[in-house]
C-alpha cells in the first residue's frame, strides 16, 4: 500500500474538520478565541472571513463543536473551502503565533490531520466491536489523540513510510535494533533485586541473547564487559548511525542488529509493547523526534535515578492500605541504560536534545498482574469515539449491564479517589492523563488501575513526606493554592470535562448526574479519612471556581520545549478560572 493513499480530498477534508472543530473548542475553552452567539450557532471572525459553526457549551466552559456544521465564508457571504493552514494564519495574532513558532506548528497541524486522514482510510472497529478487540488492538484504534492539544500528532522528523511503519495507530510490528556499549561508557540502574543478567534473562529472546554473545566473542568481550541498548530503528538510522558515528569507528557502540522479539509502539510513540512475549516488559527508547511540545528523547542522566524513584513510589501505593482496597498498582520502570557521548556530556547544555539521544528504560507489563476474565484497555479509551459517533465508553457502560452512574462510579473510585489519596495522604502528584492510566475490565467494568510513566512525571509536593537523597529531584516546592490544580486541572478539567460531555450527548449520562456522582465518590472518600481533615481544608476541591491551566498557550508559545521539565509550576499558562462543577455538591 501507498504511504499517501489515504490522501485524497474528501478524507482530507473531514480530517480538516475534526481538527477545526477540536481548535475552536479548546481555543474557545481557554479564552484565545471568543465565538459570538449567531443564530442557532456561534460564529467567530477572522479579518474578511467569516467561520460560524454549531456547537454545545458544557460545564467548565467546555465546547463540542459539531464538525459538520462548520462553514468558512469571505467578506461577501460566499463559500470557502476550510483550510487548516489558512483558519491558523487568521487567527494568529490571538492564538499569538510568533514568526519563529507558526511555520513550525503549522507543520504539526499537517501531520495531525494526516493521521486523521489516515485513520478515517483505514476503516475504524465501531465502539461496540473495540470493547472485544484486545489490548493492542484498542491502543491502535485511538484517534484523538490528547483530548486537549489541538496540533497533537506532528511526529516531526517522521516521513510518510515511517509513518506507516512507527505510527502508534498503524498497529505495525517493529523490531529493535540493539547497541552494545563498553560499562566505562555508559550506565545501567535497576531495582535492588534485579541486574543486568535480569535483563539478560528476561528482556531478550533465547535466539538474539546468543547471537549478541557470538558478536561480542568475536571482539573478544563478553556480557560482562557491556550493557546493552535498545534503539528505535528510526534513531538508530537517523541519528545514532550518523551522530555517533566517531563512537561506533572508536568501539565504544557496537551494533549488533535486530532482535527477533516484535513490539508494538504505544500512544506515547517511543514505547513499546512485547507481541512476541506480552509478558516482557515495555521498552522505552529515545526518539528524536518533535511531538507536542518537547523532543522525545530520553536522558542518560535521567534515567539513572528513574528505578529508584519507581521503586519509591510503588513502596508507597503498594503498601497504603486505602490505595491497596481500590487496587491500585505502580508499573515500575525496573531497569534503565544509557551511553554516556563524551563530546556531548561536555559540549552540551543540561536538558539539550543532544543529551538525550541514547538511553532506554524497561516498564513492567499489566499482562503478568491480571486475573482471570480481566482485560486492559489504556484509559484513553474513555474518551473514543467512533466514525459513527459512538463513544466507547457507552459501548463498556451497556457491556457492563450496570446502570451509568454505577458504572461512573466504580471507575471514579478506582481511578479518581486514588489520585487524591496520593495527594492528601503524601502529597505525591503524578500526571494521571488518558495514556497513563491502563484501565482492568471486567465485563466492561473498570475494576482498578494501573498507574505508569512514574520517573519522569511524579512529585512530591508535601515538604513532611520523606524522600531518599538519591531521587531528591522529585521533592517540589508548589504553592498551597496550586497544589489542588493537579486534580482539578488534570483530572477534572483534562479529562473528565471531555467524558462528561460524551456521555451527556450520547444521552447515556447527563452531566449534571455525571459530576454529582464524582463529587459524591470524593466526598465519601473524604468522610472516610477524617484524620486527613486538615488537608481537605487547605487543599480544597469543592471551591467555586478554580484557576483555569492552559495547555495549548504552552504549545503555541513554544512548540520545543513547552515547559522546563525541572521547573514546570514556573512555566504555566492561568487564563482566569473555571467554574468548578463539583462546587453544586459540596
Amino acid at each position: 500500500m501507498s504511504a499517501i493513499d489515504h490522501l485524497t480530498p474528501q478524507l482530507w477534508q473531514q480530517a480538516t474538520r475534526n481538527l477545526l472543530a477540536k481548535a475552536i473548542g479548546e481555543f474557545a475553552h481557554e479564552r484565545l478565541l471568543v465565538p459570538v452567539k449567531d443564530g442557532e450557532g456561534y460564529a467567530l471572525a477572522a479579518g474578511s472571513e467569516r467561520y460560524r459553526f454549531a456547537a454545545h457549551r458544557f460545564k467548565l466552559d467546555h465546547w463540542v463543536v459539531d464538525p459538520a456544521s462548520i462553514e468558512r465564508t469571505d467578506a461577501a457571504g460566499e463559500g470557502l473551502e476550510l483550510d487548516a493552514a489558512a483558519f491558523f494564519l487568521s487567527f494568529r495574532g490571538e492564538l499569538g503565533l510568533s514568526d519563529t513558532v507558526l511555520p513550525v506548528y503549522l507543520e504539526e497541524v499537517a501531520a495531525t490531520i494526516n493521521r486523521g486522514a489516515y485513520q478515517l482510510g483505514e476503516g475504524q472497529l465501531s465502539a461496540a466491536a473495540l470493547v472485544d478487540a484486545g489490548f493492542q488492538a484498542i491502543e491502535a484504534g485511538m484517534t484523538g489523540g490528547h483530548p486537549c492539544f489541538v496540533a497533537g500528532s506532528g511526529r516531526l522528523g517522521f516521513t510518510s513510510e515511517d509513518y506507516r511503519s512507527y505510527a502508534p495507530e498503524a498497529g505495525a510490528g517493529v523490531r529493535l535494533m540493539w547497541l552494545a556499549a563498553p560499562r566505562e561508557h555508559a550506565m545501567f540502574a535497576s531495582s535492588p533485586e534485579l541486574g543486568f543478567d535480569w535483563l539478560l534473562d528476561t528482556q531478550l529472546d533465547a535466539d538474539s541473547r546468543e547471537y549478541f554473545e557470538s558478536m561480542l566473542t568475536d571482539r573478544g568481550l563478553t556480557y560482562e564487559d557491556v550493557y546493552l541498548i535498545p534503539v528505535h530503528p528510526w534513531q538508530w538510522r537517523n541519528k545514532i548511525s550518523v551522530t555517533f558515528a566517531p563512537e561506533i569507528a572508536a568501539g565504544r557502540l557496537i551494533p549488533l542488529g535486530e532482535g527477533h522479539d516484535e513490539f508494538q509502539a504505544q500512544q506515547s510513540i517511543r514505547t513499546f509493547f512485547n507481541r512476541s512475549r506480552p509478558g516482557a516488559d515495555y521498552v522505552k527508547t529515545a526518539l528524536s523526534v518533535l511531538n507536542m511540545g518537547f523532543m522525545r528523547g530520553l536522558s542518560t542522566e535521567y534515567m539513572e535515578v528513574t528505578p529508584a524513584i519507581s521503586d519509591y513510589v510503588a513502596d508507597l501505593v503498594h503498601g497504603d492500605p486505602t490505595l491497596k482496597r481500590h487496587g491500585v498498582t505502580i508499573l515500575r520502570e525496573r531497569a534503565s541504560v544509557g551511553y554516556r557521548h563524551p563530546a556531548y556530556t561536555a559540549g552540551a547544555p543540561k536538558g539539550s536534545p543532544y543529551r538525550k539521544m541514547l538511553a532506554a528504560l524497561w516498564r513492567e507489563s499489566p499482562i503478568p498482574k491480571l486475573a482471570k476474565g480481566e482485560q486492559v484497555a489504556t484509559m484513553a479509551s474513555l474518551l473514543h469515539v467512533d466514525a459513527d459517533g459512538k463513544p466507547l465508553a457507552s459501548a463498556l457502560i451497556r457491556r457492563s449491564g450496570l446502570r451509568p452512574a454505577d458504572w461512573l462510579r466504580g471507575y471514579l473510585d478506582a481511578y479518581l479517589v486514588p489520585v487524591a489519596h496520593c495527594l492528601y495522604r503524601y502529597g505525591l502528584v503524578f500526571m494521571p492523563h488518558g495514556e497513563n492510566v491502563i484501565l482492568v475490565l471486567k465485563d466492561g467494568a473498570v475494576e482498578r488501575v494501573f498507574f505508569k510513566d512514574i520517573g519522569e512525571e511524579c512529585a512530591v509536593v508535601e515538604p513532611s513526606t520523606e524522600v531518599p537523597e538519591e531521587i531528591a529531584r522529585i521533592k517540589v516546592e508548589i504553592p498551597d493554592n496550586v497544589r489542588a490544580l493537579s486534580i482539578l486541572t488534570d483530572v477534572v478539567d483534562c479529562f473528565l470535562r471531555f467524558l462528561a460531555g460524551h456521555l451527556h450527548l450520547d444521552g447515556v449520562l447527563g452531566e449534571d448526574e455525571f459530576w454529582r456522582v464524582a463529587a459524591e465518590s470524593l466526598k465519601d472518600y473524604q468522610a472516610a479519612h477524617p484524620d486527613l481533615a486538615d488537608a481537605f481544608e487547605r487543599f480544597p476541591l469543592f471551591e467555586e471556581s478554580f484557576t483555569l491551566s492552559c495547555l495549548n498557550r504552552l504549545q503555541l508559545k513554544n512548540n520545543q520545549q513547552m515547559v522546563d521539565i525541572e521547573n514546570q509550576e514556573e512555566s504555566l499558562i492561568y487564563a482566569g478560572r473555571l467554574d468548578n462543577p463539583l462546587h453544586a455538591w459540596r
